[in-house]
Order: structure tokens, then C-alpha cells, then sequence
């Protein structure tokens, strides 16, 4: 089926991308890390993520929602201008929350939550989104397919039982990022993800 409907339509494929779900996390300011786990206090690096300079740390959090808690949330580096809380639509549900579906930084309006750490709590008034599923490319990746930035793509994943076409994928261009396309949990096991498994990009 997703074959013929490929057949049928006016989109070409320009670009294989790899596919990344990006499970529960927050992004810490300075004002935050210095409540959560002590003044002037330096995250530590677990291990670097796909995206250059980007990376899990070895401190986890507490995310407080009127309904539940979530335990142990990770932590990713380095520090923001602002803090951000980023999950699932099905965790938002569980948390007794709205969700926003926003590109990251977006966060004008968005639902509050209460962070925990070891060391004390930060409340944000907003800043908890459902991350707007997105490609991260270069410049040099855009112009090969004559891409622009922010430009919305459709990407076909071939996933065994769950072949999928998702729409709405916006498209992000910076000469720090690396290619690859970035989903949440929901979305992720609505294909059957699979470590390694790419996607083909449709303008």
C-alpha cells in the first residue's frame, strides 16, 4: 500500500535520514541548575548525542505534574537560556497536563510543571512541550535537496508491520547540527521503531 501510494503522488525522494526517538528530558538554565543541585554547580557529561556539543548527563530530575511524577528524568547538556521539559503526548496524560506541540524554544504559553533534584526544586511557569517531530540538517545537507529552513517535509519509514509516512516534519537547518530525524516515544513505537532504521525524505 504505501507503495502505490508513493507511485501516485507528485513527491520525489531526495534524502535517507537516520531516525532518533528522543524519549523524556529536560533542558536546564542556569537559574535551575543552580536550585536544583547547588550555586554555580557544572552538569556532568555522560556521554554525547548525535547532535554536535549536545549530550546526556549523569545528574537526573524529578518532573512534578498535578497527577504523577516522573522519576529520574534525564538530563541534557549543556546548559539553555531557558529551562525546557520536553515529553510524550501519553506522558502529558498521565501528568494531569496540556500538551503544546512546539518546536524546541517555543515555549511561550506552554504548560507549567515543578522540577526535583537533589538539591532543591524550580518551578517554571512554562516550558513543558511535546517536541515538534523535526530534521536536523546542515546547509550543505539543505542544498542537496534544495531544502530551506523551517520548510515542513513528509518522511517514509519502511518499519517491519508499521510502514508509516509522517507529515508535518519541519525542517531545521544549522552549520552545528547533524543529520538525522527526531521523534518522541509515541511516535517511535507507533512505527515499531528499531535502532538503525531511516527514513526518506519527501519535499
Amino acid at each position: 500500500m504505501l507503495a502505490q501510494y508513493l507511485s501516485s503522488c507528485k513527491y520525489l525522494i531526495f534524502m535517507e535520514v537516520m531516525i532518533e526517538v528522543s524519549a523524556r528530558h529536560a533542558h536546564l538554565s542556569r537559574e535551575a541548575v543552580d536550585c536544583l543541585f547547588g550555586e554555580n554547580y557544572e552538569l556532568t557529561p555522560k556521554k554525547p548525542l548525535s547532535q554536535p556539543g549536545q549530550y546526556l548527563c549523569e545528574e537526573r530530575v524529578d518532573i512534578v505534574g498535578p497527577k504523577f511524577t516522573f522519576k529520574n528524568v534525564a538530563v541534557l547538556g549543556p546548559i539553555r537560556k531557558n529551562t525546557q521539559v520536553e515529553m510524550s503526548i501519553t506522558d502529558t496524560i498521565k501528568m494531569g497536563v496540556k500538551h503544546f506541540i512546539r518546536e524546541s524554544g517555543d515555549i511561550s504559553g506552554t504548560e507549567s510543571c515543578k522540577i526535583v533534584g537533589q538539591n532543591g526544586e524550580f518551578e517554571i511557569k512554562e516550558g513543558l512541550i511535546v517536541a515538534k517531530r523535526h530534521i536536523h540538517m546542515t546547509p550543505k545537507d539543505a542544498e542537496k535537496i534544495g531544502a530551506s529552513n523551517g520548510q515542513i517535509a513528509k518522511v517514509v519509514i519502511n518499519s517491519q508491520e508499521r510502514a508509516t509516512i509522517y507529515d508535518d516534519v519541519v525542517i531545521r537547518i544549522n552549520p552545528n547540527f547533524s543529520l538525522a530525524m527526531h521523534i518522541d516515544t509515541d511516535e517511535g513505537n507507533a512505527i515499531n521503531y528499531k535502532s538503525g532504521i531511516k527514513g526518506e525524505v519527501l519535499l
